[in-house]
């Protein structure tokens, strides 16, 4: 009965998420800039989904509220994530009730449903996304010491709002029979113009990025991040287009020699469907900055929702997800790394070799990332 209810939750939340995003402003965009009159639009569905999200919490079981179970919104899939989570039941006896969305679209209705929601925990991937929360006003501080023990303190927010539990590597791609791996050595260096018309890489209004490009603020500065852009841009092998597969993809298609993307969909494609295998297995991993900073990581991460109704188990659902079972469950089921130290990674993973990750703080560069949407802008990358 109760996951009936969580799943019809879900459902009526579908088209309210469409008609949220269709008045939002693109991921990570000024409001000021992008909104206009669509800001009062927009404010009235938030108060709609307010309003629906009260009654629908009412309608939950008692047991959704109580002592043994937890209620997650989750940006991950439920078949990746779903593992963990009957490991974390079986060990403690609490039912988690999973509520799974677009990543932007759970934060506004978070914050459309006020005091009333029922989160206890949020989900999602990319510093960027859990700061847009805390900031969102939808989480709540939840340090302990076994958090502290388990996450080396780049990868949780210094406040102790926001944890992150599994590490991904923004990095090159190349396709071997095109690109010497010797010419091959940093970001930096993808703006030379011997790149000219050779890269592929998705659109500034994607946070993985929005993050990557903060993170270039963070070392080197806004106008040295301006110039490297800029680069980026004149290299283009065709407008920003598709998703980090995509560019994976048009790699091996020979729509360009070289492309940025997240180490995870790689290891999909690996793993994936035959076309997927074909693909990937025509284009080779590069990590970048190996003997400089390193490369650019970043996580997916969990935190405690700001009016969770069931606090003390949403502290035990993320400290159990950081735990080494969890985290070894977590590395094989999504192909990222484990963010506890001596778990081990997956199979595949250690075919990518051992690598130098950067290691600034994460908060650091979400703090950076205004500025990053401002140059993207400046700049032109679409």
């Amino acid at each position: 009965m109760r996951m009936r209810i969580i799943r019809k939750l879900n459902a009526w939340f579908v088209p309210m998420e469409k008609l949220m995003r269709k008045y939002r402003p693109e991921s990570g965009r000024s409001s000021d800039s992008r909104i206009g009159s669509g800001r009062r639009r927009h404010a009235a569905a938030a108060r709609i989904a307010a309003v629906a999200a009260a009654l629908l919490f009412a309608a939950l079981p008692a047991g959704a509220q109580a002592d043994g179970d937890v209620n997650v919104y989750s940006a991950r899939q439920e078949v990746l994530i779903r593992p963990q989570l009957d490991a974390f039941t079986a060990a403690t006896g609490i039912t988690v009730n999973l509520v799974a969305g677009n990543d932007d679209a759970l934060i506004e209705r978070m914050r459309a449903e006020g005091a009333n929601s029922p989160a206890d925990v949020l989900l999602t991937v990319d510093v960027g996304r859990l700061v847009r929360a805390k900031e969102a006003g939808v989480l709540q501080p939840a340090a302990t010491e076994t958090l502290a023990r388990s996450i080396p303190p780049q990868y949780r927010d210094r406040d102790g709002t926001w944890f992150g539990l599994a590490v991904r590597g923004r990095v090159i791609f190349y396709a071997p029979d095109r690109v010497d791996e010797a010419e091959l050595d940093t970001y930096e260096g993808l703006a030379d113009p011997r790149w000219r018309g050779r890269i592929c890489i998705r659109s500034s209004g994607n946070v993985y990025n929005q993050s990557l490009l903060a993170s270039m603020v963070a070392h080197a500065g806004a106008p040295a991040a301006e110039q490297w852009a800029a680069g980026v841009v004149a290299n283009m092998a065709r407008p920003p287009q598709g998703g980090d597969r995509d560019q994976i993809s048009a790699v091996a298609a020979g729509e360009c020699d070289v492309a940025v993307a997240n180490t995870y969909y790689y290891a999909g494609m690996l793993n994936g469907t035959p076309e997927e295998r074909e693909a990937a297995g025509r284009v080779r991993l590069f990590w970048p900055n190996q003997d400089g900073r390193g490369a650019h990581v970043n996580i997916s991460g969990a935190a405690v929702a700001a009016h969770a109704p069931n606090r003390d188990n949403a502290v035990r659902l993320i400290e159990y997800l950081a735990g080494a079972e969890a985290q070894r469950i977590y590395a094989e089921a999504v192909y990222e790394y484990p963010v506890r130290a001596g778990v081990p990674v997956a199979p595949i993973l250690m075919e990518f070799g051992a690598f130098r990750a950067d290691a600034i703080a994460l908060d650091e560069v979400a703090a950076h990332q205004s500025e990053a949407l401002r140059i993207f802008d400046r700049v032109g990358w679409r």
